[in-house]
């Protein structure tokens, strides 16, 4: 049946179901320094995570200034472990959160190991699923 503006307005409408867009992205190989064709999904997203956190704010000209994390400056700074399990959490909510795949992140974990930090946490997305994810810092 064709549409038509002589049916009811509830005849003449549809409503469209949210569909997420595809985030195709490069898969980039840390060990051999290469792209290694494209990933989409929950592997981007942890890509994007591990990118975002380990490249420092406003450095580099080709990202926003919303794009990477301030935990370098964190870091350099020194201080207590106090301040570090106060402030981590912080800054890695900070760097992850404009992605709209990723509705709020959360639980960490810090353990100190020497000189190294090792930070786990979860990542909610938005259509309500969990990622767990670590980093060392």
């Amino acid at each position: 049946m064709a549409l038509s503006p002589l049916q009811p307005v509830e005849n003449r409408s549809k409503e469209a179901g949210f569909s997420p867009k595809p985030y195709l992205t490069y898969r980039l190989n840390d060990q051999k320094g290469t792209i290694d064709g494209l990933i989409d999904g929950d592997e981007a997203l942890r890509q994007f995570i591990k990118k975002a956190l380990y490249t420092s704010r406003s450095r580099y000209l080709i990202y926003d200034d919303q794009y990477g994390s301030e935990l370098e400056d964190l870091i350099g700074a020194g201080g207590s472990k106090e301040l570090f399990n106060e402030e981590i959490p912080r800054l890695i909510q900070e760097a992850l959160i404009y992605d709209d795949r990723i509705a709020d992140v959360r639980d960490f974990s810090i353990s100190h190991e020497g000189h190294r930090l090792h930070v786990e946490f979860k990542v909610i997305k938005t259509d309500g699923s969990t990622l767990a994810e670590e980093v060392d810092i």
